[in-house]
């Protein structure tokens, strides 16, 4: 049967040692490798290792060498042994003074581990003559190495020896000469202080010599039988009454505590976590830096990769598209760059602009080359690209499946210049009893709006379109969704700015054109001339050998509107206009607004298919299912067939005029289509976002008041009319003076609004809408001021009057009297009175004024004293004489010139 194995533990308790002691022992000693206290070694091994830690024979050797002494001998003064080193390195050699007789030491318990070396015997001459004999010196270190009798072979490698001092054994009488050795340090780091020589031994004096003769017998050193389990293992304590430099408690052999009794166990002292940190190789602490910096390398590499890829993405996107005036801000959002990088490029080219203030298109265009974008055509534009995508998308609806294909009503648009008779015309077509214009305010359309007319027994849809120059997106989304557009031209104004816009929306759309000459029957028309300046814009009438249809008509008293009506529905014959009913329903939004009964109300124009109620559509990011249908009468239907406007309630937000709405099956398909439309629109706020810097020289403006701003909160009936109510106001800006558009609404004026208009310091403009009673006692509350306005032209001339007035007043200097000096008075040392005479006007204290000498200024300040005779007046009249004096004047002489100063509003007319 094998014999059973020794574990460590076991081991070292036998031995009175600590568990990391013997396992030191025997990496350095035997090479074999530990983990830990509970590994085992054979009985062998075990049986080596005590011999090696106890060492019994060299010990035995050593006591009976030292006996045969006599006792009185004197004892040399060695040196004391010390173990610096780490456990994987011994100390070999040593470093002795020189000794005055070489007598062999007789031991003394030890108080910390010792290397016993070999001294060489008396008697016995087998010793080899290796090392120095006593008294030699080492030809290495010049120094005398003393060497301990041992029973040692000749040859044989000096040993650890781990001798453990018996508490039972304690010296009862002085002791022999005892032999102390000390370490050499070795030389790949230097020796430490010679600090045991500064250390008071046995109450010496420091630097005495020790006298010669048998030593003292001392006391049993507390250091050495402390308990060990009182010690803190965390922070050993250094030796009472010892300078010797610190050293970790690991790397030297401690004396062992007293046994403990049987059947109690040793206190624990695992801190093999701790441990094993400390224990760690360089090999190992050296790899984890390596992989620390390769982690760090591939972290800086994925950064650089994605700052890369957005580089390249950022690139890819140099295509922008301007067609209408825009702010700085607005330019740097839509460029994607700094704002301070636009108004740099604006200044290099001599405009000076803020971030709110607005620039035409010509220049933007040329900023943004200079920023390297290229500008798209307007044929390429985006939004008309979007449009025209629209619009294949229900001509695509249309042509599936021709056998279902009807004819549709034509969809008619009347554009013009403002005032020329639009609405009238419409009025007359319709030949309606509740007529359109009288419900509009200040007689002119400030809406689009959608209406049907039965013309022999055949349907036309009628989109009226706003004439004001503010209403310029209104008529170019007519000009989008129409088929035939009327271009209504007043006889006797003939072509004016939005006519010509009316023209290129409708050329852009590449939809027919019927020209209108209307009030033929006005004093002063002529429609000759209006064919005339047709031509110019390339429309020339068939009367003239061209394909434009022109029909002279007059609204008011219905002249020539068959012939009109005729030409309407031939033009629609031609185009083979054609839809399929039996789709879901597609088409465009023409108007939206929020109503506070019924919530979210759009206007449609179904172009394709047929809208039901109860259907659920989606409009952009906006959906919800119909809950009432409302024809153009104001009558509930249950479906609108292709070229119907209706009115649609039950959507759950008010949809942008202009977008393209679709009908879907379900609810779980419109909600998944909402769904992502939302991220993509988010995503595209998120990629849209510019830095918002301000440059310093704006902040400075704004700071010391040269620059104001009217911030404006915006409330309209319609989606529409918010849009053109905004875009007005923002081209109301000069140098000093801008408008902020803080929110933009539609619907009524709520306490919500003015809430954020008292946190703003903003004014309220309601355009054709009321205010609820709570919104108005909290603006009466907060101070808030509330304009409301039915007629645009009206709400912008009272804007600009606003803005006028929030400018710092600008004065004009008059003279307002003038005096001769006819004498100067000299009153004390340095006060010079001037006699004057006034020639015109009314001089006047304490006002400006200047001092004229040969018809140069000489001076320039305040009337300081105006004296008549000896009394001090305000004021002195022409043909009166008078005394003057200034303050900080009085270089006064005979004949010069004073003239009085004053100040003078100057009234602003306009912003420039």
């Amino acid at each position: 049967m094998a014999a059973e194995r020794v574990r460590i533990y076991d081991l070292a308790k036998k031995l009175g040692l600590s568990n990391k002691e013997v396992i030191v022992a025997l990496q350095k000693n035997m090479g074999i490798e530990v983990k830990s206290h509970s590994s085992t070694i054979t009985p062998e091994q075990a049986n080596k290792i005590e011999k090696i830690l106890t060492g019994k024979e060299e010990k035995t050797s050593a006591v009976a060498a030292q006996d045969s002494k006599p006792a009185a001998a004197p004892k040399p003064p060695v040196q004391r042994f010390e173990y610096r080193g780490t456990p994987s390195g011994l100390k070999k050699y040593f470093k002795p003074e020189p000794v005055k007789q070489p007598e062999p030491p007789k031991p003394e318990p030890p108080k910390q581990p010792e290397v016993a070396k070999q001294t060489p015997p008396v008697a016995p001459p087998e010793v080899e003559p290796k090392p120095t004999q006593p008294g030699q010196k080492s030809p290495e270190s010049g120094r005398t190495i003393v060497q301990a009798a041992t029973a040692a072979k000749p040859g044989s490698i000096p040993r650890i020896e781990f001798t453990k001092p018996q508490q039972s054994q304690k010296p009862q009488q002085p002791q022999a000469e005892q032999q102390r050795t000390e370490t050499y340090r070795p030389k790949d780091r230097p020796p430490f202080e010679k600090r045991f020589d500064k250390r008071p031994a046995d109450g010496r004096p420091q630097g005495e010599s020790r006298p010669h003769g048998a030593a003292p017998a001392r006391s049993e050193d507390k250091r050495f039988t402390q308990d060990r389990t009182e010690r803190r293992p965390e922070s050993p304590r250094r030796f009472e009454g010892d300078s010797r430099p610190f050293r970790k408690p690991e790397l030297f052999a401690q004396p062992p505590a007293a046994p403990l009794e049987e059947g109690k166990a040793k206190p624990s002292r695992r801190e093999e976590p701790k441990k094993k940190d400390k224990y760690r190789s360089k090999e190992e602490l050296e790899q984890e830096r390596i992989e620390e910096r390769k982690l760090q390398a591939k972290l800086a590499e994925k950064k650089k990769r994605e700052e890369q890829e957005l580089a390249e993405l950022e690139a890819l996107i140099k295509e922008v598209s301007i067609e209408t005036p825009l702010t700085v801000g607005e330019l740097a959002a839509k460029l994607r760059v700094s704002i301070a990088a636009v108004i740099k490029e604006l200044m290099m080219k001599g405009v000076l602009a803020t971030v709110n203030q607005t620039i035409d298109v010509e220049i933007a265009r040329k900023t943004a080359e200079a920023l390297g974008y290229t500008i798209i055509k307007p044929s390429e534009e985006p939004a008309k690209a979007e449009m025209e995508a629209k619009r294949e998308k229900i001509s695509a609806k249309n042509l599936e499946g021709e056998e279902g294909l009807i004819e549709k009503p034509p969809v008619v648009t009347i554009m013009g210049h403002v005032d020329h008779g639009k609405t009238t015309l419409l009025d007359a077509i319709r030949k309606s009893k509740h007529k359109i214009v009288s419900t509009e305010a200040g007689g002119i359309t400030q809406s689009i709006g959608a209406y049907t007319a039965e013309i022999n027994d055949k349907k036309i849809v009628f989109i009226d379109t706003p004439g004001h120059s503010a209403f310029t997106a209104m008529r170019a989304r007519g000009a989008q969704l129409t088929d035939i557009v009327i271009l209504v031209v007043a006889a006797d104004d003939g072509i004016m700015p939005q006519t010509i816009e009316a023209i290129n929306h409708a050329k852009a759309a590449k939809v027919p054109i019927i020209v209108a000459v209307n009030k033929i029957d006005k004093e002063g028309a002529n429609p000759d001339r209006v064919l005339q300046q047709l031509t110019e814009y390339g429309l020339v009438s068939e009367k003239w050998g061209g394909d434009t249809i022109t029909v002279e008509v007059s609204a008011l008293q219905g002249i020539n509107l068959d012939e009109l009506l005729e030409y309407i529905l031939l033009v629609s014959e031609i185009e083979q206009l054609k839809a399929n009913p039996n789709r879901l329903a597609a088409g465009v939004v023409i108007e939206s607004k929020l109503d506070k009964g019924k919530g979210a109300v759009a206007t449609f124009l179904v172009q394709a298919g047929t809208l039901h109620v109860s259907d659920y559509v989606v409009v952009g990011a906006v959906g919800g299912r119909i809950r009432a249908l409302i024809d153009d009468h104001g009558e509930r239907i249950q479906k609108a067939g292709p070229g119907t406007p209706v009115e649609v309630l039950g959507l759950s937000d008010v949809p942008e005029a202009g977008e393209f709405f679709e009908a879907v099956e379900s609810d779980k398909a419109m909600k998944e289509i909402l769904d992502k439309r939302t991220e993509e629109e988010r995503k595209s706020r998120l990629e849209a976002i510019a830095p918002l810097r301000v440059k310093r020289e704006t902040l400075a403006k704004k700071v010391e008041g040269e620059e104001k701003e009217l911030n404006i909160i915006i409330k309209a009936n319609t989606h529409g009319s918010a849009e053109a109510v905004s875009a007005s106001l923002q081209q109301l800006e000069s140098k000093k003076i801008f408008v902020k558009i803080i929110h933009l609404g539609v619907g009524e004026i709520s306490e919500a609004d003015v809430m954020l208009a008292s946190a703003s310091d903003a004014i309220i403009i309601g355009f054709a809408v009321k205010e609820d009673a709570n919104a108005l006692r909290l603006a009466a509350e907060e101070g808030v001021v509330i304009r409301k306005y039915d007629i645009i032209y009206k709400m912008l001339e009272d804007v600009e009057q606003t803005m006028l007035g929030l400018l710092e007043p600008e004065y004009n200097e008059v003279v307002s009297g003038t005096a001769e000096v006819r004498q100067v008075f000299t009153v004390g040392k340095n006060v010079r009175i001037a006699g004057c005479y006034v020639l015109d006007g009314k001089i006047m204290r304490n006002k400006d004024a200047i001092v004229e000498r040969n018809g140069k200024e000489i001076f320039r300040g305040q009337l300081s004293q105006l004296k008549r005779f000896k009394d001090d007046v305000k004021e002195v009249a022409g043909g009166y004489e008078c005394g003057i004096s200034f303050d900080k004047f009085n270089d006064i002489e005979e004949g010069d010139i004073i003239k009085v100063l004053t100040k003078e509003e100057i009234k602003r007319h306009s912003l420039i």
